[in-house]
């Protein structure tokens, strides 16, 4: 059973969630050090957290990052990635001044795009032929 160690519960359902996220910074700039990185994922730990998303894994280059998060099916990703980036870009800006040189146009510290990528389960060839094969009364 140690594949489903992760599973959540919620009022009304059983799920198991995972996204693989990637935000870019803006410019593709690099702008981040180690402190950097380590307060950042501070930052999206305190943001997932208010949301009820696990972030299991981070890491970073000096211009992405690279979260890993288990969400609940009430939370839309949408959402989550836009207070993601913009607390961080926010707080990033505030505790770290000199990170201002690299955005001095647009006030983001974030590029406007990012990825999101489903993580885990069965690949879907898998999935397509279980249904195919569910049992269909005549």
């Amino acid at each position: 059973m140690a594949e489903y160690d992760d599973i959540r519960t919620g009022r009304h359902c059983i799920f198991i969630l995972h996204a693989h996220l990637v935000f870019v910074t803006k410019y593709r700039h690099q702008v981040f050090g180690n402190e950097h990185l380590v307060r950042l994922e501070e930052v999206m730990r305190d943001v997932c957290a208010d949301f009820e998303v696990k972030l299991e894994e981070f890491n970073g280059e000096s211009n992405h990052v690279h979260l890993l998060v288990n969400f609940p099916p009430k939370v839309a990703l949408s959402k989550l990635v836009n207070s993601l980036k913009g607390v961080s870009s926010r707080r990033m800006r505030q505790e770290f001044p000199g990170l201002r040189r690299h955005y001095y146009r647009a006030n983001r510290l974030w590029s406007a795009s990012y990825f999101a990528g489903s993580v885990g389960g069965a690949p879907i060839s898998v999935l397509r032929q279980y249904i195919e094969q569910q049992y269909r009364p005549a």
